[in-house]
């Protein structure tokens, strides 16, 4: 079967029963983006419940990073789950937790020896750092930046800085968190290069929030992703991550990345942060760490998690045996081959959309690592006036010719597709967003 594959009216009918029978029982609070009800996937496709086929280039909002359903992933399930679903690793132990957490630290780019802790969620493992962070250094203080999305809970909330919609009516936020601007290039309304850009932005911290707002030797930490998710999939310059390690060396302050979207190969290496060679104190994961199962890991040099003592912090289902059996699949098939896939799928797609920029005034920038690919759309290139309407119009209307994809920030297109996505699906997506950038700029969406 040709992949995409729409055979009715979006949404068909039995995709419309559900959405309706979800409306009236499930949170208003979700977004949906789009109406569509999913029933099956293999790899990078999905079937809806009405047999409609589609590209998926969301993985789910970039989780399903061995594709949907892998057999490798599958079989490991399987096989834990007959041995046994559930037995808490805050109360006893089991060996699945223990292997997931050695290979963790084996691959960690974390000086020193790594310990793992074990949540549910990308949420959950920011909440572990900002509390160890806390913990280990004694200070109250979080740096964080604009732009950046860190989960949900209160904590995590308030280190997140992408959309006022997602703080409106939580606060107060949790005290002592200030945010610095983020090192964006490719948007700087100053123009500057890479390196004069990470200086400008890391002034800002000294200049401003060290001399204003809270002395350096009260901050526990500084946190940031290192190419932001909700933010527009916007990669901070390697200058600026250098820069920011040396500052955070400097004040005793622990550097918290959180690679929550960007970690776990996506990016064609298993941490975005390599990419700048830098080594933070911390990282966050979750996501596309267990191809789909729930799970967060806070992982952290050992000497800073060896200063909490048993019952400080904890989890039932965190590390659950079941979802550390899908994770140990699923970095094996990172390490194999899915890391090397991604950057040479990733680097073919991104040359892709780039050459529609050629054609298309829309696209005011395409940027981005591996399959993690960001396409910002503009009213006009030489103010990058955003175009938000004309990001959303495309989003929607690439989901009518059977390509999944979503909205970041406030008028970029992502590309989060699973690793296993081949050239050819890559070329179905590039054709796809041409299409429908073409119908957009024809049909005076304003």
């Amino acid at each position: 079967m040709n992949v995409p594959h729409i055979k009715t009216e979006l949404p068909g009918p039995k995709a419309k029963a559900i959405i309706e029978r979800d409306r009236a029982v499930v949170s208003p609070s979700y977004t949906r983006g789009y109406p569509f009800v999913m029933q099956r996937g293999s790899g990078a496709v999905v079937e809806d419940v009405d047999g409609n086929v589609f590209l998926d280039c969301a993985a789910g909002i970039a989780v399903t990073s061995t594709g949907h359903s892998h057999p490798d992933v599958v079989a490991a399930i399987t096989e834990q789950a007959s041995r046994f679903l559930h037995m808490s690793g805050t109360d006893f132990y089991y060996e699945p937790q223990v292997k997931l957490a050695e290979e963790l630290a084996a691959v960690a780019p974390i000086d020193g020896a790594v310990r793992s802790f074990f949540g549910n969620s990308g949420t959950e493992a920011v909440e572990a750092c900002i509390k160890l962070s806390r913990y280990a250094t004694r200070r109250d203080n979080i740096i964080a930046f604009l732009g950046a999305f860190h989960g949900r809970t209160l904590g995590a909330l308030s280190l997140t800085a992408s959309k006022a919609i997602q703080r409106r009516g939580f606060g107060p936020m949790m005290p002592g968190v200030f945010h610095a601007p983020f090192a964006d290039c490719y948007r700087c309304r100053l123009g500057l290069k890479p390196a004069t850009c990470a200086a400008e932005c890391l002034d800002y911290i000294e200049d401003e929030i060290f001399l204003h707002l809270v002395s350096p030797d009260e901050v526990a930490a500084i946190v940031l992703e290192p190419i932001q998710g909700e933010g527009g999939y916007v990669v901070a310059p390697d200058q600026f991550l250098q820069r920011l390690r040396e500052l955070t060396s400097k004040y005793g302050i622990l550097m918290v990345v959180d690679e929550v979207q960007s970690g776990m190969g996506r990016t064609g290496r298993m941490f975005a942060i390599e990419h700048a060679g830098v080594r933070p104190d911390m990282i966050a994961i979750a996501k596309g760490v267990a191809s789909g199962m729930p799970l967060g890991v806070a992982l952290a040099r050992a000497d800073i998690m060896d200063t909490w003592p048993p019952g400080a912090h904890a989890s039932t289902f965190g590390g659950n045996p079941v979802s550390c059996a899908a994770a140990i699949a699923t970095m094996k098939l990172l390490k194999e081959r899915l890391m090397a896939n991604a950057a040479d799928v990733g680097a073919y797609l991104m040359s892709g959309l780039r050459a529609l920029g050629e054609k298309h005034a829309l696209i005011g920038d395409v940027r981005g690592r591996g399959l993690m690919i960001g396409v910002e759309l503009v009213r006009d290139r030489q103010t990058k006036e955003r175009a938000g309407r004309q990001r959303d119009a495309v989003v929607s209307k690439a989901f009518g010719r059977g390509l999944l994809v979503l909205g970041a920030g406030a008028n970029s297109i992502r590309l989060s597709p699973p690793l296993v996505l081949m050239r050819d699906q890559a070329d179905t997506a590039v054709s796809i967003v041409d299409e429908t950038l073409t119908e957009v700029e024809s049909g005076g969406v304003s």
